[in-house]
This record gives structure tokens, C-alpha cells and sequence, in this order.
């Protein structure tokens, strides 16, 4: 007796349906896609217990007529896709013609559409994928499609369903990732009565993500738009300083349709590093738009993985688009406009206090013309003298003197800073970010005012009617971190006097020796004493000697806990000890001309974070200022 069965169909399709319907959300998902399809212009969704027992999907699509309605829940059954060249470039959200035959397979569904231009519409009913009704009826037109009772004949799939608030929350997830991608459309979802959002359709990407994301999560976006020839990405990124705990707020739409992608995902976290503290993520809504033929969408059931035919394009592309959005970050608040950009020709991009103005929001810039650009302050001639002017203007005499930024002031308990081990004197210093400085001294500063520094930590400066506190470690961290960072040369070393002894576990020698090489180019010589022990003759020139053995340890402590995978994560990490040495130390008295240099770049726009991704300065209004002070309520 033969042991293998042949399915039936009906049992068969209950099977396949479990490839498209893994749960209410499914269907949500694909009875938008089908209404996108059908060209609506408003689409309205309601659902009940979690969308188990009831959903509603009603839109004002081109309907359909009474002959394609009888077929469209047939297996394969599809308007979208006529023979097998239409699938090297797909530009439909459905297209396999499964949905409908799933859904109708595992529910009962209730069916009216008219299509446009007809005088009646078309009334069905099926359960469990047989048509049981289907007549002539009076009813706007488009389509309105009813799911009750979904997985009633497959208890199997019913029992793994969640409570109806994990599943309704699902739901609402699903339709607005549904949403969010096509902002032309007006999509409004009803939850057991209750209205959840409610989108414009005005077509305008920024008043779809305020009104699906909310106030709090638009508020901390930053426009971001570039093009690569038929290949562009725009939409929004999130400030650093608004890192989320999880990925839950990063969206990726390709032509209209929610992917997931390792790629994209990879993409925009990259372009974040060194700006976002470590384990918190970005919040994107990203639209990527590409031609048909260089995106395949059929690897799986659900359509939201894809692949691409130039993966590294468009790595490169979104990549870019990112970088380019958080350097035009405005940290500093100041409320001085500045004149919009050229288009895409300018030659680098202006890295301002404030991103200049955006009439359509998003700021484009081809990938060609990006590449091209470094990451410097641009270069525009000085402000001419104002004699009126009643507050400070930056680089009206530009400072002649090279200043000692890198070297730590002397204490005020000690009065003393001690240079033992040092082979040289205390203004090595400057050399370090003397390209960084000159790039700030070229650019056009708002007027400010430097009041002086509080708590021996934070530089105080007025600008534009607003408070300016900065963070005068962090700031100065990031320019040497920068500086070290974009070096294409040996980092100079200075021989210490004294050796420094270090006694090495076994893991920590394997980690040196593994990364003797990269020490060594950043300015670090090290070199074996004994069986276990290891003498440090030189370190980075921009190093105060008292700091070598902590900067040592805390390197070996960094690669030894796992954080550097890869060479250039390791650099990065090294870079980071060494700019956290080598920058002006929290606690001690800094000199006007130093405290000057900081806020100067933090004011150009060229300093934001610290390497770790906090913030370097925070802004304070009058308003702010008033409110403390009861001035006003």
C-alpha cells in the first residue's frame, strides 16, 4: 500500500496559507497592500479582540468587477503578474496572488467592491475559502473586505495565537509600518472603537512620520536625503543625543514597501559610530527608490526581505545620506540663521552651528559629490570688524600664538603639575589639533560673547540670545579624536624618560602582540622586559607621561572585554583612551586663549559629541533662564 497522499486542495491551501497568515496582522498587512494597489487614496481599518474575530479594510480604490471578483480568492489568481517577465521587475506591493486565497482559506470573509464607473457593486461571503453568496448591491466605490473568525477550521494555528492586546498591538504595528510607507495615502485605524492614528495623506513624508510617530520621536529627527543616479534615499535619522535602548524605531521602505535589511541596518549604524553611546541605536524612516529590476522581492512569503543586485551601492548610498544628515545636526541651538547651501555643487559642505534652511525639508546631495567632500569646516572669509557691535567677534585678529590645548593645566591644590617622565616640555600639545584649529579659524562664527568657565569644567558663552554651557573635556576629547582619526601618518611619539613597567597577564600579552603593530603607529613603544613583564618606552606625543600606565591598561581592559571585533573598531577604541588622555582635564584652570579654541569649534559646527556619543554642550534660553527663576509660569 503506498504510504505517500495526495493532499487535497482545500487542505493544501490551508497549509500554504500558513506561509502568508501567521497571524491577524497578516492580514492587515496584506489587505493594505492590495488597497495601495488598487491606486486609494484613503484607507480605513478597524479591528476587534486583537483582529481574531473581526477586521475591516475598507478603501477607495478602482474596484472590482463582478467577473474578477468571482476569481480573485482563487490559488494564484493575480491582476499584478501575467507571465514569468514580469517578475525580473516587480513594482507591485502583492503580486503572487496567495493573499486573498490564504485569508479566505482559514476565515470568513465578506466582500463588496464597485469598480469605478459602474453602477452597482459586488457582494460576496465565503468560509473556509468556498463562496457560499454572491450578488448584485448598491455600494461606494471601491472596496471594503471583511475577515471574522480567522483560523476557526485550523484549531492548531488558532491555540498559538497570543492574548487580543499582544495581537492587536501587532496589528496596529502592521498597519502602521503599512502606513508610514506611502505617505500620499490617508490611513486611519479603529481598535475596538478607539481611533489609534490618523494620517494626512497630504503626501509629505514629515507630516506622515509627526502624526504615526508622535511629537517625541519627530522632534529629535533630522531630515536626510541623497541621490546616486537612478538610486536615491531620503526620509529622517535620529539626533545621537536621542538614542533609543532597541531598533524598534528603525524603518526601511524599499519602493514604497517595508523591508527588513541586515544592510540598511549595517548602514546607518555605521554611519553613527563615534557619535551614539554604546548600546543605543538610531531611529530611522528610511525610502529607499531604485529601479524595479535591481531589487528582487520574492525570497519570502511574507515580502520583507529583498535583495539587491548592487548591495554596496547601496551600503555606500545610505551610508552618506546618514553622515550627511548628522553633520548638518545643529548641537549648538543657536538661533542665528544662516543662508541655505548651493545645490550640489559646492565643493564641501558647510558644517554651521545651525543646518542651513530647508524649504522642502530634506536637503539633497548626489553620493559623487559627497564622496568628494572631507569633513572640515568650510572655508569662508572672516566677518569685517563691526565697531557697534557690543559683543565678541570671533577671528576678528586672529590669534597668532600656537596655543597649548592637548597639555593639562596646573591644578589649583597642587599649583604644580608634575613632568617627571617627560622628555619635552608641556606645549607639545597643540600639535595635535593644529589642523583642527586651523579649519576653525577659516570658518564664519555667529558673534559670541565668552563669559568664562564654571566649576573648572564647563566653558559659558552667549550666543544669540542663549546660554551655551560646554563640556570643555568632551569638546576637546573629539577634536583630537578626530584629528587622530582622519591622520593618514605615524602618530608622533615622545620618549619618556623614565621607562614605565608593566606586568602583564598572559591574555593581555596576546593582546599586545596581536596588536603591536597599531600601538605602535598611534605613537606607543612597548617592549618586552623579562618573562612577564613589558616596559613602556614611548607614547602619543599628545599624551600627558603621567597618564601612560592608565592609558595602557585601560586599552589592554577595552580589547580584552570583546568591544573592538575588527582592526578599525580596535583603532577607534585606542583612539578614544588616547583623545580621553590627551584632552583637557576636568578640575583644573584653563587658560582664556584654550577655553576660547574649544568653544570656537563647538560654535563652527565641527564638534558635537565626544567620541563616546555624549553631548558637548547643551543650550540654555532666556525663557529657560526665566522659568527658574518664577519670572514666568
Amino acid at each position: 500500500m503506498s504510504e505517500i497522499n495526495i493532499l487535497s486542495p482545500h487542505v493544501a491551501d490551508m497549509i500554504a496559507a500558513g506561509e502568508v497568515v501567521e497571524r491577524p496582522a497578516s492580514v492587515i498587512k496584506e489587505l493594505m497592500e492590495n488597497s495601495f494597489d488598487a491606486g486609494a487614496h484613503a484607507v480605513t481599518v478597524e479591528l476587534r479582540d486583537g483582529g481574531a474575530t473581526y477586521i475591516r479594510v475598507a478603501d477607495d480604490g478602482k474596484g472590482m468587477a463582478p467577473e474578477d471578483a468571482g476569481v480573485a480568492f482563487l490559488r494564484h489568481a493575480t491582476s499584478k503578474l501575467h507571465d514569468e517577465s514580469g517578475l525580473e521587475a516587480i513594482g507591485t506591493m502583492g503580486f503572487r496572488g496567495e493573499a486573498l486565497a490564504a485569508i479566505s482559506a482559514v476565515s470568513e470573509v465578506e466582500l463588496t467592491t464597485r469598480r469605478r464607473g459602474d453602477e452597482s457593486g459586488t457582494h460576496m461571503t465565503l468560509s473556509a475559502g468556498d463562496i457560499q453568496d454572491m450578488r448584485e448591491t448598491g455600494c461606494p466605490e471601491g472596496t471594503v473586505m471583511q475577515v471574522r473568525s480567522i483560523f476557526f477550521n485550523t484549531p492548531a494555528r488558532l491555540k498559538f495565537l497570543k492574548s487580543d492586546r499582544a495581537e492587536a498591538s501587532a496589528c496596529v504595528q502592521a498597519a502602521l509600518r503599512c502606513a508610514l510607507g506611502r505617505p500620499e495615502v490617508s490611513v486611519r485605524l479603529i481598535r475596538d472603537g478607539k481611533e489609534e492614528f490618523f494620517s494626512p495623506g497630504d503626501g509629505k513624508a514629515e507630516s506622515c512620520v509627526y502624526a504615526l510617530l508622535g511629537r517625541d520621536t519627530a522632534k529629535d529627527l533630522l531630515p536626510c536625503a541623497l541621490s546616486d543616479g537612478d538610486m536615491s534615499v531620503s526620509g529622517f535619522v535620529s539626533s545621537p543625543s536621542a538614542g533609543r535602548g532597541n531598533r524598534a524605531m528603525q524603518f526601511f521602505y524599499c519602493n514604497g514597501r517595508f523591508i527588513r535589511s541586515a544592510l540598511l541596518q549595517s548602514a546607518v549604524e555605521q554611519a553613527y559610530k563615534n557619535t551614539l553611546l554604546s548600546g543605543r541605536y538610531p531611529a530611522c524612516v528610511l525610502y529607499l527608490t531604485l529601479s524595479n529590476a535591481a531589487v528582487d522581492v520574492n525570497v519570502h512569503p511574507a515580502k520583507t526581505e529583498v535583495k539587491f543586485s548592487q548591495e554596496k551601492r547601496v551600503f555606500d548610498l545610505v551610508y552618506h545620506a546618514v553622515l550627511a544628515a548628522l553633520s548638518d545636526e545643529d548641537r549648538a541651538g543657536i538661533t542665528e540663521a544662516k543662508p541655505a547651501p548651493k545645490p550640489v555643487a559646492a565643493p564641501a559642505p558647510t558644517m554651521s552651528a545651525r543646518p542651513a534652511a530647508r524649504p522642502d525639508f530634506y536637503r539633497s546631495m548626489r553620493a559623487e559629490d559627497f564622496r568628494a567632500q572631507n569633513y572640515s569646516v568650510k572655508n569662508t572669509p572672516a566677518p569685517k570688524k563691526t565697531e557697534a557691535a557690543p559683543v565678541l567677534r570671533a577671528y576678528e585678529e586672529p590669534y597668532q600664538t600656537r596655543l597649548d590645548l592637548n597639555s593639562a593645566p596646573t591644578p589649583v591644590k597642587t599649583q604644580a603639575a608634575s613632568t617627571k617622565n617627560s622628555a619635552i616640555p608641556q606645549d607639545f600639545s597643540d600639535r595635535t589639533v593644529e589642523k583642527s584649529v586651523q579649519s576653525v579659524e577659516n570658518s564664519q562664527l555667529p558673534a559670541y560673547k565668552l563669559i568664562g568657565e564654571a566649576l573648572k569644567l564647563y566653558i559659558l558663552v552667549e550666543v544669540g540670545g542663549e546660554l551655551l554651557l560646554i563640556d570643555k573635556h568632551a569638546a576637546h576629547e573629539r577634536m583630537i579624536f578626530d584629528h587622530l582619526k582622519q591622520s593618514d601618518r605615524r602618530a608622533m611619539a615622545q620618549t619618556l624618560l623614565e621607562g614605565v613597567t608593566l606586568r602583564l597577564s598572559a591574555e593581555e600579552q596576546g593582546l599586545l602582540e596581536q596588536n603591536g603593530e597599531l600601538l605602535s603607529e598611534l605613537g606607543f613603544e612597548i617592549e618586552a622586559f623579562g618573562e612577564d613583564d613589558y616596559i613602556l618606552r614611548a607614547v602619543p606625543a599628545d599624551m600627558n607621561p603621567s597618564d601612560a600606565r592608565a592609558a595602557v591598561e585601560e586599552i589592554l581592559e577595552k580589547l580584552k572585554s570583546g568591544t573592538a571585533p575588527d582592526p578599525q573598531s580596535a583603532r577607534d577604541e585606542i583612539l578614544h583612551t588616547v583623545a580621553c588622555k590627551a584632552a583637557i582635564k576636568a578640575g583644573y584652570d584653563t587658560d582664556e586663549k584654550e577655553l576660547r579654541r574649544v568653544a570656537e569649534a563647538v560654535l563652527s559646527g565641527a564638534v558635537k559629541y565626544c567620541p563616546h556619543g555624549r553631548p558637548v554642550s547643551v543650550v540654555m534660553t532666556r525663557r529657560d533662564l526665566d522659568k527658574l527663576f518664577k519670572r514666568i509660569v
